[in-house]
């Protein structure tokens, strides 16, 4: 992937400028005090939590492609660096915390680094933001418990709530009165003034009031404690012992404060990015999370990560780019190096007080309670993730998080919104029987609508629910599941299970509504007999037709209801439900192998023109092997593929193939012309759907034509398939327009040479019935000459009794002008 660098500043207008450069002044004036209170936090001298608000800030506005997001020394891996030194007894403070701290900084962008190398980026879609902010607002409470005995005078706690509740109680019998008037003061006037005016950058002026009161009234003589001094000048470059750390505990923690940052980060970013409608490169932004890391590691602070708290003050003051970072980056360098003598007169109680409020606008509050308003499974992940950092700690809290997401995840798709489908009367489709009150079932049809995939943790839900649905009039199960689209074995297993149970009981099965795509996975799974036995349907309706259930339906509706409802119903045929090829849609790439499958069984079952009959006049739905009932198209490619396949017909009947061509292609313009007279607009719909299944078949059609010389028929459903004019071969009607005549008739002569290209075979009754043209057609001749054998008889009479009258004729005709009129216009 291409890195982009400082992509924020890409069309940036001038007139950002003054607000951008604004908006980083403020940032670094209020990083001051909370940088330094959470490097104390991590164990550090305060002065490193400046030398954190320089290069790592600078680094992440190059590669961040967020223009609010300001990056730092923050809460939560501060709170995780100061919890691995306790763990480990180190001193905060020390040489060894001096040394410890910054090498997990390093592994921790060493673990984003390689994040961002696997694309980790996709992992915080499985952290859901109850999980997130039940943990953010552990690890803030946490901070805030050990902050308040500094409130007191009294030293930072640390530990976890119940080490934390003792030492503020230990605190409390020797408190120090004015140390604890200043911090309460000051949290209190922060808080007045973020609600009444919330732009006004209080904490700068509350640190000037507090070096004010050391430098007027002496508050450090009366027992205050005031911060350490920091010397002038920019952090040197840090290169850490690495023989002095456990470099296995290292690696472990870097990598639970990598997690933190990471999920922390982009959950935070995007929720920002949402809010003020841009985009951002999740993947980039580990990246620059993993440079601050870096960075801070070489500086010697601590982990670093983005600061909700800054943001959002960003966001108030119109930052526009990350021209805002470096703002801040620079002001706190120029700080370093020219005044950073008002540091040592600020009293502690202040800045803890300027932390303390900070963390307070971290706790999820309002999550919190949306949360026990809206979803009482969501609250109770949420303050499982709180208490449980609170009470085991910040390592654990992670873990626990992460499994509390997939938790979620799980027992969310364990148990799915479902509900049994009715009709309402005088309207399409179907209702939800528990949500509409007017919606009743079908009588002997339970329709059921799953809303999930289809997995081992979900099927029994499903088999359980249709089961305990089944009564002794029950004769159709119909599953909608365009909800599903995936499933695994266990799933598909239960389903054929499900099936085979039920067609024991004799009631018919189905899945319907769903995407080809689940077809393919069934087909993979092993269960492809349900598609092949015909229990896979594309819509409802057709489920429905196929288990011979037309409307109006006779619902299931109590007695004290029936006067109230008017059963007035009407229904979209199975062509406008888009069915049409739905025998393609199930099979898929497979389609040619199983309509070549269908063929030959059809074919081994036609022994006599008594079947030929039978399918010119019903179609082929008593001879397909297990699929009761096809659309249109479908049917036709059956038809042309039995055409391909005539050779191979019963001896009888291979004498007479010209008549058997014929009547094929005859139920074929039935198809055509039913279809072109009830719904016209499903050809210009459906076109594109047949080119696709012409191109699957493409391979198989090359190969069978090459082997079969048998007749082409005309391809009737193509507009491409229209031929283009030729010479008139018959006289036009005189109340036809000329132009309109040789069109019409121009197909018709290209249709009927296309059924029976044999110079032998008979042309179609629509050519042969014209009124001036003989009707001896070769067919009829050659049945003539064979009249002394039984077939050639029963050939005869035959084509007799389909031969076409006058008025007949013109209404083919009619139907032709009408369908290349119709071409004519799309």
């Amino acid at each position: 992937m291409k890195i982009q660098l400082l992509s924020t500043l890409k069309k940036y207008k001038k007139d950002y400028l003054k607000q951008d450069i604004f908006s980083g002044i403020i940032i670094a004036a209020v990083s001051i005090p909370i940088s330094m209170g959470y490097a104390q936090i991590a164990g550090l001298p305060p002065a490193y939590g400046l030398y954190g608000s320089i290069l790592p800030i600078l680094l992440f506005a190059i590669f961040s492609t967020s223009k609010q997001f300001i990056f730092g020394v923050d809460a939560a891996p501060a709170a995780l660096a100061g919890s691995a030194l306790l763990s480990l007894g180190i001193v905060p403070g020390s040489e060894a915390a001096l040394n410890y701290i910054p090498i997990l900084a390093l592994f921790t962008g060493l673990w984003l680094l390689f994040f961002y190398i696997i694309k980790a980026d996709r992992i915080v879609n499985f952290i859901s933001t109850p999980v997130m902010g039940g943990f953010i607002s552990g690890i803030s409470l946490t901070i805030i418990f050990m902050q308040i005995p500094k409130l007191m005078g009294s030293s930072a706690g640390s530990g976890e709530i119940i080490e934390l509740a003792e030492h503020i109680y230990a605190a409390g019998q020797d408190f120090h009165g004015l140390s604890l008037g200043l911090g309460l003061g000051t949290l209190l006037i922060i808080r007045i003034c973020k609600k009444w005016i919330p732009k006004f950058p209080i904490a700068i002026l509350i640190m000037a009031a507090g070096v004010a009161s050391t430098v007027y009234f002496h508050v450090d003589a009366k027992g205050v404690a005031l911060l350490d001094s920091v010397g002038t000048g920019l952090p040197p470059f840090f290169i850490p012992d690495f023989s002095q750390v456990d470099l296995t505990q290292a690696v472990g923690r870097g990598l639970m404060i990598s997690l933190v940052v990471m999920a922390e980060t982009l959950l935070a970013e995007n929720n920002f990015a949402f809010r003020n409608g841009y985009n951002l490169n999740d993947r980039q932004e580990i990246l620059a999370c993993a440079a601050g890391n870096v960075a801070s590691a070489f500086v010697g602070s601590c982990p670093v990560n983005g600061s909700i708290s800054r943001t959002s003050m960003n966001e108030q003051y119109g930052g526009h780019s990350q021209v805002v970072s470096i703002t801040a980056g620079i002001t706190m360098a120029i700080l370093l190096l020219f005044f950073t003598g008002f540091i040592g007169y600020l009293p502690i109680p202040v800045l803890t007080a300027i932390v303390i409020s900070a963390l307070m606008d971290v706790v999820e509050v309002h999550l919190c309670i949306r949360l026990f308003r809206l979803s009482k499974q969501d609250f109770s992940i949420f303050m499982a993730a709180c208490i449980s950092v609170l009470f085991l700690g910040t390592i654990y809290g992670v873990l626990i998080g992460v499994l509390l997401s997939f938790f979620a995840v799980i027992t969310k798709s364990a148990n799915p919104t479902r509900s049994f489908l009715g009709v309402i009367p005088g309207k399409d489709g179907y209702y939800d029987l528990i949500r509409n009150v007017h919606a009743y079932p079908i009588k002997g049809v339970v329709m059921y609508q799953f809303n999930e995939n289809l997995f081992f943790a979900n099927v029994k839900i499903l088999q359980e629910d249709l089961e305990d649905a089944v009564s002794p009039d029950t004769q159709v199960v119909i599953i909608d599941a365009r909800a599903i689209n995936n499933i695994d074995i266990t799933a598909a297993d239960r389903l054929a299970e499900l099936s085979s149970r039920l067609t024991d009981l004799g009631i018919h099965f189905y899945i319907t509504e769903h995407t080809e795509k689940l077809n393919q996975q069934m087909r993979q799974l092993g269960v492809e007999h349900l598609i092949r036995e015909g229990h896979v349907r594309r819509t409802i309706l057709a489920a429905l037709h196929d288990a011979d259930i037309y409307a109006p339906y006779e619902l299931d509706i109590p007695d004290s209801e029936k006067e109230s409802v008017k059963l007035n119903l009407t229904f979209l045929p199975a062509e406008d439900e888009d069915t049409l090829e739905e025998f393609a849609w199930a099979y898929g790439d497979q389609v040619v192998e199983e309509m070549e499958h269908e063929v030959h069984h059809i074919l081994n079952h036609i022994h006599g023109l008594k079947d030929i009959e039978e399918i010119l006049e019903n179609g082929l739905v008593d001879h397909l092997e297990n699929w009761h009932s096809l659309g249109a198209f479908d049917e036709d490619e059956l038809l042309r593929r039995i055409e391909l396949h005539l050779d191979e017909l019963s001896q009888a009947l291979a004498e007479n193939q010209p008549l058997v061509l014929q009547l094929i292609e005859k139920r074929r313009r039935i198809l055509r012309d039913r279809v072109l007279r009830e719904h016209p607009e499903v050809f210009a719909k459906l076109q594109k759907h047949r080119r696709k299944l012409e191109e699957r078949l493409e391979l198989q059609r090359a190969s069978i034509e090459s082997q079969e010389q048998a007749p082409q028929p005309n391809q009737t459903f193509e507009k491409e398939d229209v031929p283009e004019q030729t010479e008139k071969s018959q006289a036009e009607p005189a109340n036809v327009p000329a132009q309109e005549s040789d069109a019409s008739q121009d197909s018709n002569a290209s249709q009927e040479s296309d059924a029976s290209q044999d110079p032998n075979a008979s042309q179609d009754s629509d050519a042969s019935q014209d009124s001036d043209a003989p009707q001896d057609s070769d067919a009829s001749q050659d049945s003539d000459a064979s009249q002394d054998s039984d077939a050639s008889q029963d050939s005869d009479n035959v084509q007799k009794e389909y031969e076409l009258d006058e008025n007949t004729a013109e209404q083919e005709y009619n139907l032709e002008r009408q369908f290349l009129e119709y071409i004519r216009r799309h």
